[in-house]
């Protein structure tokens, strides 16, 4: 082995026992004595190997001068110490490691002829700079800390992988500049100090094999498994949903216990209805024991008495180091059975716990009796508060995400006014923690402009009444006939003819309800005895809601408008998107048969941001152009619908800013003050209003209505719908009227354009 081909390098390696040397000659010199002898002895073999301490060149030179080098280094590695310490010489940046102690020669047997010798995360970018700021420190006089722990892993016969930590001796190396070793300036070493990852720099100030490293260090290397491995848990606890995360932990806890097969599963416990669950945070990384393949099982039907007295409500350690002698004491123990039918031995089961609280149970099985018991249950301690951290860090960050869809999916506090629940509830909070009372505020939004708008879907009562009627007119038929061929039921005969009279005539309100009472309560028990009869089962199996005949109209009438509002809302949310963006504002949607929404702008409600009138025309017109999409698209959907619906299109204009307020018993937004609520009238009132003197409904089929109360309102509307005339959404004719007054409104006006699908 040629000793200088490594990595690149600032230092030019000269191995020599020079230091050894000068010792022994100063020795030699000395008082005569066994000390003084051995010394002379030593030098003269020296003499007779000169390149020792001149330099070596090759491995064969060390393993020539094997007994000689032994010999020259007896006080640094003890005969008695030989079979405790891990030690040996190290070459700096080559693989040359000789001189073992037997301890050492053991480890490495047992890591097997293929282990080669690697500092872990360590890479020839951090060697190359770690020299340089080596000689930083020894010549310019900085004091850099670039000192960090290395580490070597090498595995035991049984593969199980130890973590020795390396610590460097290196009294006898020597710095020494060569001639083209360059002389930096304090510049350049303040530039160096502020570009590590620059490494061409580093190697331009030290250029390779500009200086010289003579001499040899002793190395000694410390088992620190138990300690490393707590730390590798740690860093793989931050990163839970990476690839192969069980592999890691379980490598991490067969270094800790050295047992090459311990397995190690995790369970969640639910306090609320105390159960345990498996993969609770959707990482499916941990396997349980415990819940045995499914998703969740009650505690206490998993473990027997004793396991869940111990672990449940003691929060103990609970070690089984004989599964066989535990399940013939207690043969009807579900827990043990499955263990013992997986070919588990010995296992442990160690309760997570927070401030009084379990949060889960950590699981280490072994395939051999004894392996695992209530004495090295105990070792979990240095690793535990860890896992306990992480465990309640990801409890509390699946319930954030559970109050995000909450938020999102459930309430009314939209995104936009969040910022201002997010602070009421942290001042409650601050005081809670202070020990004072705090009563929240309620939260107002001032001085914002209302826009109002809806879809309609026209006719849908008149739809849904001929749906139901159908649908009961071929029930209460179908029921007659049935009755009649079973015979005996001439009261019931008589009820049903009266009801497929009154079905007859327009539905009223309240013929669903009765006649399916009716049925319900009084014929079908009567039916149940004849259930054998195909004619019977049948019956039955039309009066099926979500399959049968007798609810075929109403399930067309409910896809209907299911589809309707999905498209529209579909259409209305993705464009909120965009106009959100362009300034936030409170938004609010609603489906009933149609939809409609509420938007609300102003400064209140994005106070960081400017707010100016011309974010409300914007607002405006983006109302108005998303209605009209929404319509055409209803427009190319009607031909797919079961029943072909028409929609109307309407929007409120009003020029005056509200207040509104978040109702806490009813958990929504509302108009604030007697002044402010003749807008919510309008909005309740308009949508059925006439044409004034006419019996014309203001809203029609295929196009858009817009009611306002002043001139301006219509000179700013009228520019909208050039502007969307001009894009080929709207019609050019336009229609101008007055609105019926209204109890407690008078003075609307409206526009009325046709829509160009």
């Amino acid at each position: 082995m040629n000793l200088h081909s490594i990595p690149d390098s600032p230092f030019k390696i000269q191995l020599s026992f020079y230091q050894l040397a000068e010792r022994l000659e100063k020795q030699a010199a000395g008082p005569a004595g066994e000390a003084a002898s051995r010394a002379k002895a030593l030098l003269e073999e020296l003499a007779q190997n000169p390149a020792l301490v001149e330099g070596i060149t090759s491995a064969d030179q060390i393993e020539k001068n094997e007994g000689l080098i032994r010999r020259l280094l007896v006080d640094y590695f003890p005969e008695a110490l030989t079979m405790n310490e891990i030690k040996a010489i190290n070459l700096p940046y080559a693989d040359l490691i000789f001189n073992h102690t037997e301890r050492f020669k053991n480890i490495l047997r047992a890591a097997g002829p293929g282990f080669s010798f690697a500092i872990r995360d360590f890479d020839e970018h951090q060697a190359y700079v770690l020299s340089c700021c080596i000689i930083l420190n020894e010549f310019y006089g900085t004091s850099l800390d670039f000192g960090r722990p290395f580490f070597y892993d090498i595995p035991t016969a049984d593969g199980v992988i130890k973590h020795y930590r390396i610590l460097y001796n290196a009294d006898f190396l020597d710095i020494i500049p060569t001639d083209t070793a360059p002389t930096l300036s304090q510049e350049e070493i303040d530039l160096l100090l502020n570009n590590y990852d620059d490494l061409a720099l580093w190697k331009s100030k030290f250029p390779k094999e500009s200086w010289i490293l003579k001499g040899f260090a002793i190395m000694t290397l410390y088992d620190a498994t138990v300690e490393n491995a707590v730390s590798i848990f740690k860093e793989k606890l931050l990163g839970l949903n990476t690839e192969g995360f069980e592999d890691k932990i379980q490598s991490i806890f067969r270094s800790i216990y050295r047992i090459p097969d311990i397995q190690v599963g995790f369970t969640l416990y639910n306090p609320e209805d105390d159960h345990f669950t498996a993969d609770p945070f959707g990482l499916q990384q941990m396997n349980s024991f415990l819940v045995q393949g499914h998703r969740h099982s009650e505690a206490r039907e998993l473990l027997c008495t004793s396991s869940y007295s111990c672990v449940v409500k003691n929060k103990q350690y609970f070690a089984v180091s004989n599964v066989d002698e535990f399940l013939a004491a207690d043969p009807e123990n579900r827990l043990a059975g499955f263990l013992y039918k997986k070919g588990i031995k010995s296992f442990i089961l160690a309760p997570v716990v927070k401030n009084g609280q379990l949060l889960g149970v950590m699981e280490m099985v072994s395939v051999r009796t004894k392996e695992l018991n209530s004495i090295n249950a105990n070792k979990l301690e240095v690793v535990m508060p860890f896992l306990t951290d992480t465990v309640e860090r990801l409890l509390a960050e699946m319930q954030n995400e559970v109050q995000a869809v909450i938020q999102n999916n459930y309430t009314s506090i939209h995104e936009s006014v969040y910022w201002k629940f997010r602070k009421e509830a942290e001042r409650f909070i601050a005081h809670h923690h202070a020990g004072k009372e705090y009563k929240p505020h309620e939260i107002v939004f001032r001085d914002v402009y209302p826009l109002y708008g809806q879809i309609d879907i026209k006719g849908s009562s008149e739809v849904r009444n001929h749906s139901v009627q159908e649908d009961l007119l071929l029930q209460v038929k179908t029921l007659s006939r049935l009755l009649k061929q079973l015979g005996g039921f001439d009261t019931i005969q008589e009820q049903l003819k009266e009801y497929l009279i009154e079905l007859s005539f327009p539905l009223k309100a309240g013929t669903e309800q009765y006649i399916t009472a009716y049925v319900v309560s009084e014929v079908h028990p009567k039916l149940h005895p004849f259930m054998a009869d195909p004619q019977v089962e049948a019956y039955f199996s039309d009066n099926d809601k979500a399959y049968g005949r007798f609810h075929l109209h109403r399930r067309k009438y409910e896809a209907t408008i299911a589809a309707i509002n999905d498209r529209m809302t579909g259409i209305i949310d993705k464009q909120q998107v965009a106009a959100q963006r362009a300034f936030p504002h409170y938004f609010e949607r609603f489906k009933t048969d149609g939809v409609e929404h509420n938007l609300y702008i102003g400064a209140s409600i994005a106070p960081k941001l400017k707010f100016d009138i011309q974010r409300l025309y914007t607002l405006r017109l983006w109302q108005l152009e998303t209605l009209c999409k929404m319509e055409i698209a209803h427009h190319h959907l009607k031909p797919e619908l079961p029943y072909g619906l028409d929609v109307t299109t309407l929007i409120l204009v009003y020029n005056s800013t509200i207040s509104i307020r978040f109702r806490m018993d009813e958990k929504r937004f509302d108009v604030d003050g007697s002044y402010n609520a003749r807008f919510e009238i309008v909005k309740k009132r308009i949508d059925k209003a006439f044409i004034k003197d006419t019996t014309e409904r203001i809203t029609q089929s295929g196009k858009v209505t817009i009611v306002y109360s002043s001139a301006l309102e219509e000179e700013e509307y009228l520019g909208y719908i050039k502007t969307l005339q001009s894009r080929a959404v709207l019609d050019e004719a336009i229609e101008r009227f007055d609105i019926e007054d209204l109890q407690g409104v008078s003075g609307l006006r409206a526009i009325r354009v046709k829509l160009i699908h």
